[in-house]
């Protein structure tokens, strides 16, 4: 799985600490933004089976950047605002729900 955000500091990084620990799982987290901690790229979207954004912008960056990179890709929208600080409970909270519809989130 990949999380997109805009610098990967906050919530796709938030994501993938969470589902890291779930050993069936291989996780990553990239930035769409020039000043992202790990900037997305086309090998990330090769390696990823399921691409969960946050935001519609980032589904449009991404379609703009890597449109044949995309073919076959499943890409997810969890529509999670940029409010949310590194690890915080609340935001825990909604990508667990929102990612759980999608794939087996163990409690």
């Amino acid at each position: 799985m990949l999380f997109i955000c805009s610098r990967n500091r906050w919530r796709s990084l938030t994501a993938e600490k969470i589902f890291e620990q779930y050993n069936m799982y291989d996780v990553k987290s990239a930035g769409t933004e020039e000043n992202a901690r790990i900037k997305v790229t086309a090998g990330h979207i090769g390696w990823a089976d399921l691409i969960f954004v946050m935001e519609k912008k980032h589904e449009r960056r991404l379609k703009e950047k890597f449109s044949l990179d995309l073919n076959g890709k499943r890409v997810i929208r969890l529509d999670i605002e940029d409010e949310y600080r590194y690890m915080d409970e609340e935001l825990i909270e909604i990508l667990k729900t929102r990612v759980s519809e999608y794939i087996e989130v163990p409690e």
